[in-house]
């Protein structure tokens, strides 16, 4: 299986940590590939196991590589420091939903049909991003924020939600 190690700063794009995976390094994983690119991360060789995340491509043929919490944390960085990174690509993604949908969100999306035919109109790997996401959320709080702005953006309003815009 094919994996690339190098050299990268973490920035940060609006309010997330990434680092930016070239298209010639992101070829090599995968060549010529356009959607979301599933891979095994491991920053500074933590977290073990390595964590399992899609690359979010730029349109240059680049990819974000966007850094949960967790592998933060575990490899103790932060925005600015200076990494060493190593992907592989993940042979054993399975698209679509891994996460139960929470029943909070589901009475959300049946309360607004809009928001239930944009959520039905997402790619399977979306609809996986946005539930493990919200499988995260801890408190009451959270939930009801997220859930808020989920509803707005999937009925067709703009916004921000899950580090990218929404309907401009």
């Amino acid at each position: 299986m094919a994996s690339i190690s190098f050299t990268a700063t973490i920035k940060k794009r609006g309010i997330n940590p990434y680092v930016l995976v070239s298209a010639e390094l992101a070829a090599q994983l995968k060549k010529n590939w356009r959607k979301p690119l599933p891979v095994l991360v491991q920053v500074n060789s933590k977290p073990e196991p390595p964590w399992r995340i899609n690359m979010m491509p730029a349109g240059d043929g680049s990819f974000y590589l966007y850094l949960s919490r967790e592998v933060l944390k575990a490899s103790n960085t932060q925005v600015g420091s200076l990494v060493e990174v190593k992907l592989q690509f993940d042979a054993d993604y399975k698209p679509g939903p891994a996460h139960p949908m929470p029943i909070w969100f589901s009475e959300a999306l049946e309360q607004n049909q809009l928001a239930k035919q944009g959520w039905d109109e997402l790619t399977p790997s979306l609809q996986k991003e946005i539930l493990r996401y919200l499988d995260r959320l801890k408190s009451t709080e959270a939930q009801t924020r997220n859930t808020q702005l989920a509803i707005h953006v999937l009925s067709g309003g703009k916004g921000r939600f899950l580090a990218r815009s929404w309907n401009e």
